[in-house]
């Protein structure tokens, strides 16, 4: 047996001070984006982890803010020489935000309905390879795998392995129930979610922060005009690319630059009559000039990419050149598939600027080689209901922000609706393989057959602009994850 000893990390500082007027316990939080429930385990929406992750609730393990795996509901870890059996040792004196006490039941209790039939976890894969889950006492739990898979202590540290009680659970979409530092107060809709430290946290002692409120400011100007105010603390996604320089300029604030797992691509229903053609796609690509988009779009924050994958992971592989900005090969493609006299496509928007903005840019780059766009602008929940569940769309713009999240190119009934057995095929190997070389080549195969397949309009990384004020510590500079960890924040004396 191999065996993982706990070891506890404190989240490193950064630092930022707040309105002389302001409590020195209390945060508030600016996101563009109102979360359409606060249950990560049964919605795909990013904005929802941002609000629940860590605070509200917690997982066996906790990324951290390097990308790397520390202990959380589980203090240690044991597994098996052929990495499918993981025996996991419980804290003890843990309890959920009603009192009920934590125990290997409800760990056991919460991966079967992530696997269960009626589930809607949007990693319900990853769930079905646990081919046994069994609660040995109340604080030892044993997982056995089908099929090993070299992210296991990652993947229990996402929002979808997010650990709830079974007697709370179907409420947690309104009325979330965790084990975290932090519980609800108020979902006032439309405008913010109020916490409030869980003083029966074990860790409560040494939280800074006893208040917390995300308020949700769509409007790009209004975001800028609650910082300069006073009536914000934080923008964690920043504001507006163009503000920057302007709260750069301000000794009152702090911009901190870093990266996240964003793939910001144009997705195309693969199953459209003129998309399902790979030559259609492909002029679609040489259509786009990547480094102008991110100038244009995101004032040059971003990193151009070729396939769906983050340059930062060390198993990048660098494809940009696979499809270059090319109009004339665009023009050619387009006339050998039998669109030489043109093609017309709509362009569903959500709400970000990077989606908003890029979208103009893209329709201006795609209308000189011929396809003419229309643009139609959504909101996020009618993206999600159009484009996300019922794949009625032909181009839309957004960022895939989960780690590692290239597996969704094997889900066939994925929006992308894109069907290869042979990408299958690799990453079936690639999620498997423990060998770090082997598994390095699997992936970038499976980079290669993205890009050459053209499935989407690869376009940048979504960088990270966070903006606080100064005096304020703890702040995540990248997203490995999407999160907002305030039990980490403090203000500076």
């Amino acid at each position: 047996m191999r065996k993982f000893i706990s070891v506890v990390a404190v989240a490193g500082a950064i630092a930022v001070p707040f309105a002389a007027e302001a409590a020195k316990d209390s945060i508030v939080i600016g996101m563009r984006l109102e979360p359409p429930g606060l249950d990560p385990t049964t919605g795909a929406a990013a904005a929802i982890s941002q609000i629940t992750l860590y605070n509200l609730y917690e997982g066996l393990t906790k990324i951290t803010p390097s990308g790397g795996v520390e202990p959380l509901l589980a203090e240690s870890w044991t597994v098996s020489d052929d990495f499918k059996t993981w025996t996991f040792k419980l804290r003890q004196g843990v309890t959920f935000h009603d009192g009920s006490a934590f125990d290997a039941g409800d760990v056991k209790f919460t991966f079967e309905r992530n696997q269960g039939e009626d589930s809607q976890n949007k990693r319900k894969k990853r769930f079905e390879n646990m081919a046994s889950i069994v609660a040995a006492d109340p604080h030892t739990l044993v997982i056995t795998l089908n099929n090993p898979n070299p992210d296991f202590l990652f993947n229990l540290g996402e929002s979808t392995a997010i650990i709830v009680a079974p007697e709370t659970a179907a409420d947690n979409k309104t009325n979330p129930i965790g084990t975290g530092g932090y519980k609800i107060v108020k979902w006032t809709k439309g405008d913010s979610v109020e916490l409030v430290k869980y003083d029966a946290h074990r860790n409560a002692a040494n939280m800074a922060i006893n208040t917390v409120k995300f308020r949700f400011i769509g409007d790009s100007a209004a975001q800028v005009a609650a910082m300069m105010a006073g009536d914000v603390d934080i923008l964690p996604i920043g504001p507006p690319r163009a503000s920057l320089q302007q709260f750069e300029a301000d000794p009152n604030f702090e911009v901190l630059e870093g990266t996240t797992n964003g793939e910001t691509i144009l997705s195309m229903n693969n199953r459209h009559p003129a998309l399902s053609d790979v030559r259609v796609r492909r002029a679609i690509q040489h259509a786009i000039d990547r480094q102008a988009l991110v100038d244009a779009a995101e004032f040059g924050y971003g990193t151009p990419i070729g396939s769906h994958f983050a340059p930062h992971h060390p198993d990048y592989l660098d494809l940009t050149g696979l499809h270059p900005f090319d109009q004339a090969k665009a023009k050619e493609l387009l006339a050998e598939a039998g669109y030489g006299d043109g093609l017309s496509l709509t362009l569903k928007l959500p709400p970000p600027d990077y989606a908003r903005k890029g979208g103009q840019v893209i329709a201006e780059m795609l209308g000189d080689v011929g396809i003419n766009v229309t643009i139609e602008n959504v909101e996020w929940a009618q993206w999600l209901d159009v484009v996300y569940k019922k794949r009625n769309y032909d181009l839309s713009i957004v960022s895939h922000v989960e780690p590692m999240d290239m597996t969704i190119y094997a889900r066939k009934s994925y929006y992308f609706q894109y069907d290869s057995a042979g990408f299958k095929e690799i990453m079936a190997k690639a999620d498997t393989e423990l060998d770090p070389v082997r598994r390095r080549e699997y992936l970038q195969m499976a980079q290669r057959a993205l890009a050459g397949d053209a499935v989407n309009g690869f376009l940048f990384q979504l960088a990270k602009t966070a903006v606080y004020r100064k005096g304020l510590q703890g702040v995540w500079k990248d997203s490995h994850v999407f999160v907002n960890d305030v039990s980490a924040m403090s203000w500076a004396n």
